[in-house]
């Protein structure tokens, strides 16, 4: 099989088996990166970016994906005490998150589980670092608001959290 490429010396291209191999070989080394995907989802446009790269990553290296969502304890933190029926009502929309998320797994093939976390007075890079540790997570995918200024100070930036705090490589998916 002829593998060299093109050149200014005359080379003859690469031949189309070379390529094949050349991309069979990437593929191979890709699939033993990353076999435990953890995806932090949110409900956010960003979020949902993130899980659907997470997923077509996993379709193609046969990884394995965990959904995670954090209840937000803040508003009780800042002296807003959650009535019974609108922490129940949060709770039940983090369950359709995750379900949702569990349904995109399962149109494209890929093998997933989901974890709720409620976990007062832990922030959030906490809580994905704990879970990355838990299950033994390869990868953390985090979808990034890209919040700057005001925006970043007032409200935090979540990514960058998890970034610095997990014991893993983490893809930030940017949103749009």
């Amino acid at each position: 099989m002829n593998i060299a490429t093109a050149s200014s010396a005359g080379l003859p291209r690469a031949a189309p088996q070379a390529r094949a191999m050349h991309q069979l070989l990437l593929q191979e080394f890709c699939m033993s990166l990353f076999k435990k995907i953890l995806v932090p989802i949110d409900g956010s446009d960003t979020a949902d970016k993130a899980m659907r790269m997470a997923l077509d990553m996993a379709r193609e290296s046969l990884a394995s994906v965990r959904f995670l969502h954090v209840f937000d304890h803040a508003p009780e933190f800042n002296g807003y005490a959650l009535s019974g029926d609108l922490r129940s009502h949060a709770f039940d929309h983090a369950k359709n998150l995750l379900q949702n998320a569990m349904d995109a797994a399962s149109a494209l093939g890929v093998n997933a589980d989901t974890q709720l976390i409620n976990q007062p007075g832990q922030r959030l890079g906490e809580n994905v670092a704990d879970a990355v540790e838990n299950w033994g997570a390869d990868l953390v995918v985090v979808g990034s608001h890209g919040r700057r200024g005001l925006g970043r100070l007032l409200l935090g930036s979540g990514a960058e959290q998890v970034m610095r705090l997990s014991p893993v490589p983490v893809l930030m998916v940017r949103g749009a």
